[in-house]
């Protein structure tokens, strides 16, 4: 797996995030770690902002974020122009994100899903491509949108 992960994560995410590192070592996927450094209180949009920025300027193919829910840090990362976060609490949701909605940026929720789970969702994620065809004129729409 050749690709460059932007991650990220607040302080509900934190502990998560730090297990990731481990995972994408051992998966071969490269990656940034863009904060935060402790469990202490953060503002999720700080470190969501900075890991999508980074995604849509092209420094890095994806981001994965990681915070309680994972709503938070999706919804911080799609205001960023070219990024299309998603929410994934099962492998089916982060593999479907990538192959209907060319999802570049996946948001865990830390306090939703164990290692297990996050792992499963991660490897899905990673596997999976956009599929185009039917799918593109669907995400053409969203980026067209996104231009006005």
């Amino acid at each position: 797996m050749s690709k460059k992960i932007a991650l990220a994560a607040d302080h509900a995410g934190f502990e998560e995030k730090e297990k990731l590192k481990s995972m994408l070592t051992e998966l071969g996927v490269e990656f940034e770690d863009m904060g935060t450094t402790s469990g202490d209180s953060v503002d999720y949009p700080d470190f969501a902002l900075k890991a999508a920025r980074a995604v849509a300027n092209g420094e890095f193919d994806q981001g994965l974020l990681v915070c309680g829910s994972g709503t938070g840090m999706a919804i911080a990362a799609n205001k960023v122009h070219g990024v299309r976060a998603a929410v994934a609490w099962s492998p089916d949701i982060a593999r479907l994100a990538r192959e209907h909605n060319n999802a570049n940026v996946l948001a865990l929720p830390a306090r939703f899903v164990d290692d297990g789970q996050v792992k499963e969702i991660v490897k899905a994620w990673f596997s999976a491509d956009f599929e185009g065809g039917r799918h593109e004129r669907r995400v053409e729409k969203i980026i067209e949108a996104e231009d006005q």
